[in-house]
């Protein structure tokens, strides 16, 4: 199933993540607990929400940390090093993945569509949620929907389609987002982490205010040097408000990496097997 042209020649011990949200850094998080050189590729404006626990927050600071794990911005492949922690490149098209030859690329952009990525990118290629088909366009799919499925490494088909209505927190879904009520800059009025009142002005968008639904902490809020358009996301609040989960990878980001691991655990091992044999014939 993961075998492919490159599967004795890819860098074993690199990994590259298409995507630095928050979804795709607990997938970053786990592979650089476990190990392995990581490389996110980003938009040089992405649209992330949760920040604070996003490795794209290195795009517009030139580095960050997430919880305990160091990222930082680099400019050039030639930069690439994993003394430094995990690796930001401004690449949305993906033209550095035949240089980094990684033996693992994810596609964690959660576009709910497939930008461009297929199975000759690298030996194991996996998609995060809706958009790709396993054995399509990818090898596998990780399961991101809440609930009795979220993880789950797909080998046959596809993610369920998304809904477009957010997982439920005390009550509340929709309700939860910050959505731009017009086209412009975003400048916000609280930081990541304040508590807030149903009704109050979290942030402006040009001259419109921008109200919070419910009670709760702001938990995330897109960054005011991206542009927004009316009806995109451009944060969330939280009903738990919980001051500390605006800081810590949340328990969604940790099960998808799970999934994510386990695809590389068996595709490790079919390699080792492959090789074994491969050896033995020679």
């Amino acid at each position: 199933m993961f075998l492919s042209d490159s599967f004795f020649k890819a860098d074993s011990e690199t990994v590259v993540v298409r995507g630095g949200g928050d979804l795709a850094t607990g997938v970053i998080y786990r592979l650089w607990r476990s190990g392995y050189r990581v490389l996110s590729l980003e938009t040089a404006k992405p649209l992330v929400v949760r920040r604070t626990v996003s490795v794209a927050q290195a795009v517009f600071d030139g580095h960050c940390m997430v919880e305990d794990m160091l990222a930082h911005r680099i400019e050039s492949l030639d930069a690439f090093d994993s003394s430094k922690g995990v690796s930001v490149l401004v690449d949305p098209d993906g033209e550095s993945i035949d240089a980094v030859r990684p033996v693992l690329l994810v596609d964690a952009i959660m576009a709910k569509c497939n930008l461009g990525t297929h199975m000759g990118m690298a030996p194991l290629v996996v998609g995060i949620g809706p958009g790709f088909t396993a054995g399509v366009d990818v090898h596998c799919v990780v399961e991101t929907k809440r609930g009795h499925y979220l993880g789950r490494l797909i080998t046959e088909g596809s993610a369920i389609p998304n809904t477009g209505v957010p997982g439920m927190e005390m009550g509340y879904t929709t309700e939860r987002l910050l959505r731009a009520p017009c086209d412009g800059f975003v400048s916000p009025s609280c930081e990541i982490g304040t508590h807030v009142e149903k009704g109050d002005i979290v942030a402006f968008v040009g001259d419109l205010p921008v109200r919070s639904q419910i009670a709760g902490t702001l938990r995330g809020m897109i960054h005011p040097s991206v542009y927004a358009t009316r009806g995109l996301k451009i944060g969330d609040v939280d009903p738990r408000d919980e001051y500390a989960h605006c800081f810590s990878i949340t328990d969604k980001a940790l099960a998808i990496a799970g999934g994510v691991l386990e695809a590389l655990a068996i595709f490790t091992m079919a390699r080792r097997e492959a090789k074994t044999l491969y050896e033995r014939q020679v």
